[in-house]
């Protein structure tokens, strides 16, 4: 009982949202905001796992014990393989300790082993092991992709966060046109009420004219058909309220049984925007920054790549170390024998027939295009600011003269409506005031929606806020949860 009472209290209830509110619920709860924050999400971790995947690493590994009794193939001391019964034990363990240097992309490791070897059959148990060891392995003349990930990993982070705000200002952006939408529906369904009121008024007092015989048929007549217009515009506005109102409430994350009521944002800022300031803002804020950045060094990156790829390669290898068997475990720690190895791995190419060469010039050939590419999109970029904060200062007087032509044109209808009814006016004088009502309802939520839109691109253009001069930044709630 309780549950329905409030339930039908609900439905009485219509909340009055503003421009600022659907924003502000978009960014907060909308399905496309939980998809940049998870994406945002994804790359804090691919940066962290990058960041500690040149960290050092302590490996702990080795071998349970293995049991083994088969007849196996055993090497003799004459060079000779016999097939014997092997009945044994086994137990190993290694501590390493390895480290990947990016400047060089020299690979080291320390580590120290030891393994335990029991034959069952002559009840014997040996050890050996590895006191200590070092070993480096250095590619020469290869291309040193630790470097080269030192470089643009960094930058990508860098762009997904940029692209994170971007986002985000997007949805605010997509909200603002679902905003007008259902504001524009709504003025409409507004509109059509108004004028079915009316319409039924006129008809009303168009009868009594028709019962002393003051009004000809014909007269009467346009008055009907008024009300049926006014009728079917009330319906089809009505249906369209209802489109929309789903729309703009599945995109913010409202429940679909809430009433709302759109307020007009009529709490506008008319501020001047410096075309410098914006490009200065553009270039230090947006992602398009790093995104140059990464792509200039990428192509430098692939035509190393060719170039080394295509010829002399050679590898460094070397191990340092201590090496021992003994009896017993502490044996092989005393007195453990050097064990030392250095080699030299080369590939040469003699003939490949041009393969080499058409590679590198390919590679040079895509590198240009990068830089040329890289200079249209940063013009383009630019021009695209400049065109935008020009067009935000036009908005302005249009802002002005369309809400005067509002106010002139509600004022005409009033007084059409007046005249009509104490029959001054015709019908079609009427109907022609109402239409220029609408029309300049319409055409100043229109320049409403243009000043809003001017503003949400210039803020995802530049992502600063020009209205209280300061960057824009959002904290991402689901990366402070999960650091």
């Amino acid at each position: 009982m309780i549950s329905s009472l409030i339930t039908r209290a609900q439905d009485t209830i219509k909340y009055s949202l503003n421009l600022h509110d659907v924003v502000t619920m978009a960014i907060e709860q909308s399905s496309d905001v939980k998809y940049a924050q998870n994406t945002n999400v994804n790359y804090y971790w691919r940066y962290k796992n990058f960041k500690t995947s040149n960290m050092p690493k302590l490996v702990l590994s080795g071998e349970l014990p293995t049991f083994i009794n088969s007849i196996e193939a055993v090497g003799q001391n004459d060079g000779s393989t016999d097939f014997l019964k092997v009945h044994s034990l086994n137990t190993s363990a290694r501590l390493s300790l390895a480290q990947s240097i990016a400047l060089t992309g020299t690979y080291i490791s320390a580590s120290t082993s030891a393994t335990r070897f029991e034959d069952k059959i002559q009840h014997s148990t040996q050890f050996n092991g590895s006191p200590l060891s070092f070993s480096f392995y250095q590619p020469i003349f290869a291309v040193n992709w630790l470097k080269w990930q030192k470089k643009t990993e960094p930058l990508v982070y860098d762009e997904a966060q940029r692209s994170y705000i971007e986002t985000i200002e997007s949805i605010s952006l997509n909200s603002m046109y679902r905003f007008f939408r259902y504001l524009l529906v709504q003025t409409n369904y507004n509109l059509a009420e108004s004028n079915l009121k009316n319409s039924t008024i006129n008809l009303k007092i168009a009868q009594t004219k028709k019962d002393i015989g003051s009004i000809s048929d014909n007269n009467y007549a346009r008055n009907e058909l008024a009300v049926l217009n006014a009728t079917k515009a009330l319906n089809r506005a009505r249906m369209d309220l209802k489109n929309a109102d789903f729309e703009l409430k599945s995109y913010i994350g409202l429940p679909l049984d809430r009433k709302i009521d759109l307020q007009m944002p009529l709490n506008i800022t008319l501020f001047e925007i410096d075309s410098k300031k914006a490009l200065e803002e553009a270039n230090a804020n947006r992602k398009e920054g790093s995104a140059y950045k990464r792509r200039l060094i990428e192509a430098d990156r692939n035509l190393v790549s060719a170039k080394r790829s295509t010829g002399l390669s050679a590898t460094l290898q070397g191990s340092y170390g201590l090496a021992n068997r003994a009896n017993d475990l502490p044996g092989i720690y005393k007195d453990a024998p050097l064990q030392q190895y250095l080699g030299l791995n080369l590939s040469i190419p003699i003939l490949d027939w041009g393969a080499s060469a058409s590679a590198v010039k390919l590679a040079e050939s895509s590198r240009n295009l990068v830089i040329y590419e890289v200079e249209k999109d940063r013009t383009d970029f630019e021009r695209s600011i400049l065109v935008q904060v020009e067009q935000f200062s036009l908005l302005k007087d249009q802002l002005i003269t369309a809400k005067e032509a509002d106010k002139v044109a509600a004022n005409g209808y009033l007084i059409a409506l007046k005249q009509f009814q104490n029959g001054e006016t015709t019908i079609t004088d009427l109907n022609i005031a109402l239409s220029e009502r609408d029309n300049a309802k319409r055409d100043y939520i229109y320049s409403l929606q243009s000043y809003w839109e001017a503003y949400y691109k210039l803020r995802i253009l530049t992502l600063y806020d020009f209205e209280t001069n300061q960057k824009i930044g959002y904290v991402n709630p689901l990366l402070s949860k999960s650091k």
